[in-house]
Parts: C-alpha cells; structure tokens; sequence
C-alpha cells in the first residue's frame, strides 16, 4: 500500500509517521502532487494557524490536489478544520469539503481550560472507522477551535458545549483527536482507515 502524508507548513507530523510504521506501513512525506494523487491512501495532519496553512496550501496548489482526491482521505486535527467550509481563526476560508464552520471554544464553566487538551470521550459513532471502537472510547485532544455539527459529522465530542470529533463526507474523513497519540482506540481507527474501500 502507498499511503502518501501531504508536507505543508503544520508541524505535528513525525507522530503521525510513527504510529503508522507501528502498523507496518511506510508512508511517503511528500508535497508533490503526482505523488499525492497516485497514492492508495492520503492524510494530511496538521498542528498551527488556518490562514498561514491554507496560504501555504494554495501558493502550491495543494487546495486543488486535495479536492481532486478520489482515494480515501484523512484529516487529523487543523487538517480537519481546514477541510471544513470556513474557520474564525483570522476569518480563513477553508476547503469547504465538509459543510461544517470551525470556532474558538468559548468556555462556559471556570473549570473548562481552552485549548482543550488532554483526553475526552467520542460519542455517536457512525461509519466504518469507527469498527471496533465502543461508545464513549476516549482520545487525545489538542485544540482551541472545533467544527460545528452538522450533516457530515460522524462523531461527537462534549467540551464547551458538542461539537464534531469526527466528520465524512464522500472518500473524505476527518478527526479533531489525535489518532496517533489516542494508545489502542487511536491505533484502532488508523487501521480501520487503512482497510476502508
């Protein structure tokens, strides 16, 4: 299997290599667009700032690489908020994949830190990425803003309210959670996104 990690300017990306050479799987970190599009599988992660990545991303052409992606195709934390149809973070329009709109969490209880970061459970499981995950698994979270929910969620977090702790759409997924540092419910996920035809 060619599984292709999209290069752009997000850090976060070595976890990622890592946990998929755990399974076996030697992924290509790579920019090019030929590359990326003959690839088996696709994931773009992603840790910083909407605007600056989706300015990367469209300097390079890397906006129309991604919407032009017929293979199963997965976004991980600012991955999946870029995909999304618009962020608040500096008022960034996004990829408009997912229908959904990414926004700042406000907190509504003096104990409810922002970002968010730690573990949390995922609810309302849908879609076979989730085989084998049960109800209210939990994952790691790191993040200050979340996609709403909506018609393409497939997953639900609650912190300062629900939100979308995963989201599909066609061949296209996307997790707020960090698979790759969420122990045997992540490695679980990652394997179910490798087998998805």
């Amino acid at each position: 299997m060619k599984l292709v990690i999209i290069k752009y300017n997000a850090g976060n990306v070595r976890s990622v290599q890592f946990a998929l050479e755990r399974l076996g799987v030697e992924p290509l970190l790579t920019d090019d667009p030929v590359e990326i599009l003959s690839a088996d599988r696709i994931i773009f992660p992603g840790v910083g700032e909407a605007s600056s990545a989706m300015a990367y991303l469209k300097e390079r052409g890397l906006d129309k690489v991604i919407l032009d992606a017929k293979q199963p195709f997965l976004g991980i934390c600012l991955g999946m908020q870029l995909m999304c149809a618009h962020s608040e973070e500096n008022d960034t329009p996004c990829l408009d994949i997912f229908q959904e709109k990414v926004m700042r969490f406000v907190a509504d209880e003096s104990s409810q830190k922002i970002p968010q970061i730690g573990w949390n459970t995922i609810h309302g499981l849908k879609c076979a990425l989730f085989n084998g995950v049960a109800e209210n698994s939990h994952c790691y979270f790191v993040h200050s803003y979340y996609a709403s929910l909506g018609n393409h969620t497939i997953a639900t977090t609650d912190y300062c309210g629900g939100f979308s702790a995963a989201l599909q759409t066609r061949n296209y997924y996307g997790v707020q959670f960090h698979p790759e540092k969420s122990a045997e419910v992540g490695s679980t996920i990652i394997k179910n996104f490798l087998n998805i035809i």
